[in-house]
């Protein structure tokens, strides 16, 4: 599910794809040239079809993107920290780099993705229907009643309350609000999800077996097998936050971590801080002082050696955007979904203004060990 496209910024967020989001796109195109909108008005010239497909998957893709966004700036206008938007195979996943306390604010903004397809299905189905200029549909109506279709099916099947679906987390809110347990809320919708899961592969094998459907089949097995692996996932995260529940980022950051000005040449770097230090990863600022990215020994291996005395760090650093920063007083079960990226997972600790701390993904992964085991003892 990693990012391999960068489509920029929207609202503030930033949106990427995965390459397999083509061959969703294209999967569409095509049955909706060869079979779909042929049946459903006759008559057209084959450059119609393939030209209504094609545009039918750039307007369906948008529509799973307006679901995503929908999430994303509600969750960032209810105080929650957003990274990001990936759009791939199964849809999209807004990715939040800090969590909420509340199970309102967490039912807000998951319920208002599947509104926003459901609205956005009734749209194209009313549009559909006074673009409709008889009996027999146009080819303009036959494509704007497909994703109405798509777009109301695409908003219930997320309603499903089967964990890692909204309808899911809409369940897990649900229960966390009646019981004030929110671990036992999570274990409850994880194993639902999973039991929805098995049912989706059962009917899956079926469609195959008994049907003779190769696509729908391995379809419904491939949706069920990644439904099934999320919900695991999900109720495993439910334990993790449990064991880092009241462990603040000041409790496992490096404090005053060393930092390099970034107008220094690779081979400054490379003899004045890596070599005369323990460490792998700086932080660096510029002229005046200002944080300004980070600085990893990935990115000096990357420079040629012949280039590392006319290449400044500022030229290769990973810039403080790309980085993840937080507040020492955060809680630390907000850096476990970082992003590795260029910053290599780790996280800034900042506070008003200053650099006062570094964690890294090493950090998070001993903190953890010990909290697994106390609890255990």
């Amino acid at each position: 599910m990693n990012e391999n496209v960068s489509l920029g910024r929207i609202a503030g967020i930033h949106v990427g794809f995965n390459w397999s989001l083509l061959v969703v796109a294209a999967l569409i195109a095509w049955s909706l040239a060869t079979s779909l909108l042929p049946s459903a008005a006759p008559g057209q010239p084959s450059g119609a079809y393939w030209a209504a497909g094609v545009i039918s998957a750039i307007v369906f893709l948008a529509s799973l993107l307006a679901h995503e966004l929908a999430h994303s700036i509600v969750a960032m206008r209810r105080g929650v920290k957003v990274e990001g938007i990936t759009l791939w195979l199964f849809g999209g996943v807004s990715r939040f780099s800090s969590d909420t306390n509340s199970p309102g604010t967490q039912a807000l903004f998951t319920f208002v993705g599947p509104l926003t397809s459901l609205v956005l299905g009734a749209v194209f189905y009313v549009i559909s229907i006074s673009a409709s200029g008889g009996v027999h549909p146009g080819l303009a109506a036959a494509t704007l009643s497909w994703l109405g279709y798509i777009n109301i099916s695409l908003g219930v099947f997320n309603l499903v309350p089967a964990f890692p679906l909204d309808g899911g987390r809409l369940l897990q809110s649900l229960i966390w609000l009646r019981t004030g347990d929110r671990l036992r809320a999570t274990r409850i919708a994880a194993r639902i999800g999973m039991g929805f899961a098995y049912l989706l592969i059962a009917y899956g094998l079926a469609t195959f077996v008994f049907a003779g459907s190769l696509i729908g089949g391995v379809w419904s097995v491939f949706l069920g097998w990644f439904l099934l692996s999320a919900a695991r996932s999900e109720e495993a995260g439910g334990l993790i936050r449990q064991a880092l529940s009241g462990i603040s980022v000041r409790d496992v950051m490096t404090s005053n971590p060393v930092q390099a000005p970034d107008n220094i040449s690779v081979d400054d770097a490379l003899h004045g801080y890596v070599l005369a230090s323990r460490h792998s990863t700086f932080p660096t600022h510029d002229a005046g002082g200002r944080l300004s990215g980070l600085l990893t020994l990935a990115a000096l291996k990357n420079v040629a050696p012949e280039a590392r005395a006319t290449t400044l760090i500022k030229d290769i650093t990973c810039p403080l955007e790309s980085v993840s920063t937080a507040n020492p007083a955060d809680p630390v079960t907000n850096l476990l979904g970082v992003a590795e990226g260029c910053s290599e997972g780790r996280t800034l600790i900042v506070d008003n203004g200053r650099l006062v701390g570094i964690i890294s993904p090493s950090d998070i992964s001993r903190l953890l060990q010990r909290s697994l085991h106390s609890n255990a003892v």
